[in-house]
């Protein structure tokens, strides 16, 4: 997933922009020839473009892939798993729980407590504690 992806993003369920993204493991890639400003968001540098206290590095940017990480949303508190370079936002109904919580307990130890405890539409806390060690 490209940092940049962040700045079209809103959440599926509320609306809320922009989100948040967590990048576990990220790889180096080869930018393109054309590289454009972010216009509202900037996930590379998690700030709102206009207020950036200096000139974003956008090469630097496209030269980077997400491969693993985890986009929440602030308002809501829903989050959305990024693997192998694929953001899945879909909608609560169509989420796979079992696939989910699998996620959660792999990357534990990089995903804040609230989303482990409180995060929706799965989290970790009670009935689900024993897919923790799957």
């Amino acid at each position: 997933m490209k940092y940049r992806l962040m700045d079209l993003l809103a959440c599926p369920i509320c609306k809320t922009f922009p989100l948040r993204l967590m990048v576990f493991e990220e790889r180096g890639i080869k930018p393109p020839e054309r590289v454009e400003r972010c216009e509202l968001y900037c996930s590379y540098h998690d700030s709102m473009v206009e207020r950036l206290p200096h000139e974003p590095r956008c090469v630097e940017c496209y030269g980077r892939e997400v491969v693993n990480g985890l986009i929440t949303c602030p308002k809501c508190g829903r989050w959305y798993p990024v693997e192998e370079e694929i953001p899945r936002m879909l909608p609560d109904e169509l989420r796979d729980r079992e696939r989910d919580l699998r996620f959660l307990s792999k990357w534990r130890a990089r995903i804040p407590d609230e989303i482990l405890r409180q995060g929706r539409p799965f989290n970790l806390s009670g009935s689900d504690q024993n897919l923790e060690k799957r």
